[in-house]
């Protein structure tokens, strides 16, 4: 039986390895993007002793569209049949005022967020639509639900996910492919640090109290919606711990 292929973005780390793991165990053949290949390579190792499947590295930052036409454009024909396309790669610099923030860091966030998830899904899914299946899988947040102090622009761009995977769902109806848009909250992973510009106490502090999700976790519903029947499409998942109840929130025993 010939195993199906899952591109990931961001899969060195947090929700992205989650993933890679979670549908490896369930036998499929993964491409894994990020930034750092020497991750990346050790986690191909892993897989692909642990459970028999094949791994393709393909490191590129999703922000240089040029670098990741020339690697999907490249793939060998035995990986181009690409059936679902986790768009995870996402990050969040800082906690300042809209007022305040560094515009060049914003531009970080904005190309990832926005700009990286459009070029993988107008790289991958003409593919799809020309096999006549596939399936979009965007990480969106609890954080585009709705604005919070000091998250306004990574705010406004996971909100930008749910609208762009909405409209993608619309301009795909006529065809076999799903789009899902999953959307976790509290998340314990190596996002925060990068969210309190590498200060890890601070990064630690944000989860005392609370159990707060894993990228395995969130894995678990990335997994359910690709693994629905043909004819279910799962459009939009939200997920929290138990203890928190919107995006401002939570309870934190102290």
């Amino acid at each position: 039986m010939e195993r199906k292929i899952v591109l990931i973005t961001g899969a060195s780390s947090g929700i992205g390895e989650g993933c890679a793991r979670k549908f490896a165990s369930q036998g499929w053949n993964l491409i894994l993007n990020a930034r750092h290949i020497e991750k990346l390579e050790a986690l191909k190792a892993e897989l692909e002793q642990k459970y028999g499947i094949l791994v393709y590295v393909a490191p590129f930052d999703v922000r240089d569209r040029k670098a990741a036409a020339e690697v999907l454009n490249e793939l060998p024909a035995k990986w181009k049949a690409i059936d679902v396309l986790v768009n995870n790669a996402g990050l969040v610099i800082g906690v300042d005022k809209e007022f305040e923030g560094n515009l060049d860091e914003w531009d970080i966030v904005i190309d990832t967020n926005i700009k990286g998830l459009l070029a993988l899904t107008r790289l991958v899914v003409p593919g799809m639509v020309e096999r006549g299946r596939g399936h979009i899988i965007n990480i969106g947040s609890i954080a585009g639900e709705a604005a919070y102090p000091g998250g306004s622009v990574y705010c406004a761009t996971k909100a930008a996910v749910k609208a762009l995977s909405d409209g993608l769902r619309i301009d795909l109806v006529d065809t076999p492919l799903r789009v899902t848009n999953v959307k976790p909250g509290m998340v314990e992973t190596n996002f925060t640090v990068v969210r309190y510009r590498g200060d890890k106490a601070a990064a630690d502090d944000f989860y005392k109290g609370i159990r707060a999700l894993s990228g395995d976790d969130v894995a678990e519903t990335v997994y359910f919606a690709a693994s629905a029947p043909a004819h279910i499409q799962i459009a939009e998942v939200l997920l929290m711990p138990t203890y928190q109840a919107t995006g401002t929130i939570s309870y934190k025993k102290r």
